[in-house]
Formats: structure tokens, sequence, C-alpha cells
């Protein structure tokens, strides 16, 4: 209930103030499905949850549930805690069960927010979240968010979604560390050529 309500009354300043989404017909209307972002401003995660017709699990630094009235919102808006610098196998099996569940997880593969405009170190957790699960990975480049919200966004707002990929091999396939980072690397390489569209 939040979250339709949030999304109607983000979506409606969003499209006010010119948001425009292309490829949307690379984006599985079923099934479970990894959205991977750029992450350049707090505004992404929003930008990808308007701009889809399914409800989006965004995975979030675990100390904004420190709050607990923040805790609860984000909660109630499908984003669920990780710890950021070491492996948290919980938020990685929560987000197995989201998409064990045929629902839709939205993973940025630098794990931060990179707003110079230089390529960050991308993690391999997309990968491996892909591997363990089957769902197809969705690269999603999200343009004009860096920019200063209400008039920076005019006519620049935009959600550029990609054709879904695989990692060789299929689900539980056998790859090496170099292997898995290759694949992370690839996503991240399809994100910035839908940025240089």
């Amino acid at each position: 209930m939040l979250y339709k309500l949030l999304r109607g009354l983000i979506r409606g300043l969003f499209l006010v103030l010119g948001l425009s989404v292309k490829g949307l017909d690379n984006f599985p209307r079923e099934g479970a499905v990894i959205i991977a972002s750029n992450h350049v401003s707090n505004w992404d995660p929003f930008l990808v949850a308007v701009s889809l017709n399914r409800p989006v699990h965004f995975m979030a630094k675990a100390e904004l549930f420190n709050n607990r009235i923040l805790g609860t919102l984000l909660t109630n808006a499908y984003v669920f805690p990780v710890r950021r610098g070491a492996a948290d196998r919980k938020a990685i099996r929560h987000a197995l069960d989201i998409l064990k569940d045929g629902e839709v997880l939205g993973i940025f593969p630098e794990g931060t927010r990179h707003t110079s405009g230089e390529d960050g170190k991308v993690q391999a957790g997309v990968a491996m979240i892909a591997l363990n699960s089957g769902a197809p990975v969705v690269p999603v480049a999200c343009v004009g968010t860096k920019r200063k919200i209400p008039w920076g966004w005019s006519q620049s707002l935009e959600l550029r979604i990609g054709k879904p990929v695989y990692p060789e091999g299929g689900q539980h396939a056998r790859l090496s560390s170099a292997e898995m980072e290759n694949f992370s690397i690839d996503i991240m390489q399809k994100i910035n050529t839908l940025l240089s569209k």
C-alpha cells in the first residue's frame, strides 16, 4: 500500500519534470529478474522504481535502518539492509528468496554512488546472485539524476533499459572468481553503453 502511494506521488513528480523511459520492451513482464543500474544520485532507485511496472526490491546500506521510523518506511517500500564491506549472507539469502518468488531485485553493481563521473570498482555480487538464482540481469542507465532538482531535470530525466543478459554456463555454473568478475564488468559496460547513447 505504502509502496503504491509513494510510487504514484514520485512518478507524478517525475512525469511533470519530463521523465522518459526507453527500452521498456526489454524488461520481462513476469518472473525473476535482476535490475543492474548505475548509481550517481540518491534519486536513482526512485527513478528505477517509478519507471518499471513491477515492484523493485532494493538493497540499501544497513546504517539507514538504524533509525526506526526510516527503517520502517524503507521496509514497507521493499528495501532491505545490506552490510557493506563484507559478504552479508543474510542479505544475499534475502535477495535469492526475492528472486525465488519470481520478483524483481534492484542492484547497483558498483556498490555505492559515484558522482565524479568516473567508474567505480564493480562488485561481483550481481554475478553471484545471477548464477545462484538463474535470473536474467537487465542493465539500466539512470540519466539526469545527478543534475539539481527541479530545473536541472527538465527534459533530461530518463531511464534507458537494455536487453537481459545471462552469465556464461547458466544457473549454478562453476565460474572462477575471475570469470564472475568479468561477468560483472560486462554488465557495467552494458550500462555505460546505455549511458553513451
